[in-house]
């Protein structure tokens, strides 16, 4: 028997999300299933998000984003220019716009880098700050947790089993 849910049952956010700022304009996949998309900030910095498949299934992602002008050595320098709300929420509807095309999709996992001289901590202050902002635009269906450093948030759902014949 195959066990599967349609995609409206598998909502992301809460019914009531409204983002607190304006998001940037999102440079979207070429394809509209993609995987990859960018944005800029008013400062100049560019953005690149994205959504890695997890080797174990494919309704899992890992989401990476991180800057891609060059005036930086590395994608984790320090970018903060007072943007932090509209990045933050511009990610966020990146999240949203890839759940929509990926509806069925059952966990989502991120995690932020390490300041330099943190690196002792348990969880990164980033990481801290996502699962913050989180756990207050999430559905109810979903699960959230920090495990390590990463933000895991899964739908309560997904123990289900997809397997039996066709």
């Amino acid at each position: 028997m195959i066990d599967y849910l349609t995609p409206t049952e598998l909502p992301l956010f809460r019914d009531n999300y409204r983002p607190e700022v304006k998001p940037y304009t999102v440079q979207l996949p070429v394809i509209k299933s993609g995987a990859v998309y960018y944005f800029e900030t008013d400062s100049g910095l560019k953005y690149q998000v994205i959504f890695a498949r997890k080797k174990s299934s494919y309704l899992e992602h890992i989401i990476n984003f991180s800057v891609l002008s060059e005036e930086f050595e590395d994608e984790y320098s320090e970018t903060n220019r007072g943007e932090i709300y509209r990045v933050i929420a511009t990610v966020i509807e990146i999240i949203r716009i890839f759940h929509q095309q990926h509806s069925s999709s059952i966990s989502y996992e991120f995690s932020g880098e390490f300041k330099p001289g943190n690196e002792g901590r348990k969880v990164s202050i980033r990481t801290l700050l996502y699962y913050r902002k989180a756990r207050g635009i999430l559905h109810p269906n979903w699960e959230l947790e920090i495990q390590g450093n990463k933000v895991v948030a899964r739908h309560q759902k997904s123990s289900r089993s997809i397997s039996g014949e066709l």
